[in-house]
């Protein structure tokens, strides 16, 4: 999916629902569960990173023209319905 299409998906869904509208990230589609979004974050803020952190053993991403939705922690089970009824494009 590229971020034109998820924008235009998620600004449907904000007509629909309103701006306050909870976003979670549904994980593993053989076993469901729902999921927290910590942020968001994209290739070239992580090579960016001052990563003395976490040591000198974390990599560089391939591509710097990616944006990655982080997860951030398991709310509960979620439903396989999910994959059945998502949109994407």
């Amino acid at each position: 999916m590229n971020l034109d299409t998820l924008i235009e998906i998620l600004n449907d869904y904000r007509e629909e629902f309103g701006g306050d509208a909870e976003v979670r990230l549904m994980t593993q589609q053989n076993w469901p569960f729902e999921n927290r979004i910590c942020g968001v974050t994209s290739g070239r803020d992580m090579n960016e990173a001052d990563d003395d952190d976490e040591g000198d053993d974390d990599q560089d991403v391939a591509d710097e023209n990616i944006v990655y939705i982080v997860e951030g922690g398991q709310i509960c089970y979620g439903s396989k319905r999910a994959w059945e009824t998502c949109r994407n494009s």
